[in-house]
This record gives C-alpha cells, structure tokens and sequence, in this order.
C-alpha cells in the first residue's frame, strides 16, 4: 500500500471515529424510540467500518513486516 493510501486510511479511521462520537452523543439526547432505533443502527454501521479500517491498516502492517 502506498503512503497516500495509507494516509487516506487514516484520514478515513478519524472521521470515523468523530462521527461514532457525533451520533452517540445525538443518542443519548434523544427521546423518539424510532429515532433512537435509527440512530443506534447508523451507530453500529459506523463502528463496523471503523473497525475494518482498523484490520485494514493491521494486515498491511503484517504484509509488511513479512
């Protein structure tokens, strides 16, 4: 991978992160059942991609030691 890429990955991983931080905070202001509903869905979609970012940057990291 190259550097840009990796450093497009890691752009990606911090926005991530800020809208996981974003949309938890909308959550715990929430009232509606529906929208809490909505939200906690966007929320577990958002920590999911985050995550394979995560595995993304962690197997180029063991591509690269090898």
């Amino acid at each position: 991978m190259t550097q840009k890429e990796l450093l497009y990955i890691e752009d990606a991983i911090g926005h991530e992160k800020n809208i996981i931080a974003i949309i938890s905070d909308a959550i715990n202001t929430l009232e509606d059942d529906n929208l809490i509903s909505f939200m906690t869905n966007e929320l577990k979609t958002h920590q999911k991609m985050h995550k394979d970012l995560i595995n993304l940057l962690e197997d180029n990291a063991k591509w690269m030691i090898k």
